[in-house]
């Protein structure tokens, strides 16, 4: 897997504008950000959590528009409502004559496999997936290049650091949940299981995970909206008795927020994807940390290369030797948090990237 070197500082939160589902994509005349304008255009198609997530759609969004506007390069952009409008948004931005086009979410594989077959010349980004269809280890077009994060890695802390927060507290009770136990959310909640075991073996403590036995066993909502659903599974694992809860699918986080207001508990939230400290501030008093995916970048990286005529197909893998994922600061927490506690999850950080320490997940077997 090839590793993106390019770096670059990344600016805050673009202003989204976001397209209707079902009608043409809006263009961007180009930015006058590069030397000269540019005739290659980049297209993003959301899945059906939308631009404004705050999270893996907003993150891939404005990696897309920061690359478009670096390149002095067009711009289009689409969001979908639902499944149904993944092929027919992906025709709407191939008629708009995109150059490369970013799908945004393991939910567009499908789709973008099929438009990327029908048309060779487009490079297609795809975020989450590897564009395995057939599953068998072969990607099923030569003109995607999939992003994927080992998201395993960076869980992983965040289940040392919950387990010993919880542990502190005298709880030792901590629990996570996900929207369908696809690949990319269950990677979060193994890592998050690893690290749980991993503070209970080296501690000799007994620090208890709900929501979440392995694989498709676990607590899920059956989508990725902000729903009653998905309150009410979050509302089953904090009457658990849990202090810490980790939602993993988009936007469900914030049934997660309702959920704890309801339960009048003291409950801290760990964030998936973006650091939602910083993209929600709504999250502020009760957010632990994140686990991050470095979306933006990558995504960046990927159209910039496009379009500079350097598309690669080859899987970029994101882990936290190379920044590709990793956890966000404590933030209003860091009182809360014991320095030993901190050093810990920072060693463990190193020992993962060393070597020292094994985080499974279907991407690192």
């Amino acid at each position: 897997m090839k590793k993106i070197v390019r770096v670059a500082a990344l600016g805050g939160a673009l202003a989204l504008t976001l397209a209707a589902c079902g009608s043409a994509p809006d263009a961007a005349e180009p930015s006058a950000g590069g030397d000269e304008a540019s005739d290659f255009k980049a297209c993003v198609v959301s899945d059906a959590g939308g631009f404004d997530d705050k999270s893996f759609n907003q993150l891939s969004y404005e990696g897309t528009k920061e690359a478009t506007e670096e390149l002095g390069a067009g711009f289009a952009e689409v969001q979908s409502d639902s499944e149904a409008d993944f092929a027919t948004n992906l025709e709407s931005l191939v008629a708009e004559n995109c150059n490369a086009i970013v799908s945004v979410g393991f939910a567009l594989s499908a789709a973008t496999v099929e438009s990327a077959e029908a048309n060779s010349e487009i490079d297609y980004i795809l975020v989450d997936d590897a564009a395995d269809n057939d599953f068998d280890g072969t990607k099923d077009a030569d003109n995607i290049k999939p992003l994927l994060y080992d998201t395993a890695q960076a869980a992983f802390l965040a289940g040392y650091l919950a387990a010993g927060y919880s542990a502190d507290n005298g709880v030792s009770k901590v629990g996570t949940f996900g929207g369908q136990p696809y690949p990319t959310v269950t990677i979060f909640m193994d890592g998050f299981k690893q690290g749980v075991e991993y503070y209970n073996e080296v501690k000799g403590a007994d620090v208890q995970l709900v929501g979440y036995q392995g694989g498709d066993q676990g607590s899920f909502t059956g989508g990725f909206e902000a729903n009653d659903t998905a309150k009410q599974v979050a509302a089953g694992i904090i009457d658990q008795g849990v202090d810490v809860i980790l939602p993993v699918g988009g936007p469900i986080y914030q049934s997660a927020m309702d959920a704890i207001a309801d339960s009048g508990r003291e409950v801290a939230l760990i964030g998936a994807d973006a650091d939602v400290f910083e993209t929600d501030p709504a999250t502020q008093d009760l957010v632990l940390t994140s686990i991050l995916k470095n979306m933006k970048l990558s995504t960046y990286e990927a159209v910039l290369a496009a379009g500079e005529g350097e598309f690669d197909p080859e899987a970029y893998v994101g882990t936290l030797a190379n920044d590709g994922v990793g956890i966000a600061p404590l933030h209003n927490f860091e009182s809360k948090v014991s320095p030993e506690l901190v050093t810990e999850v920072e060693e463990l950080k190193q020992q993962i990237i060393d070597g020292d320490i094994t985080v499974t997940s279907y991407l690192s077997e």
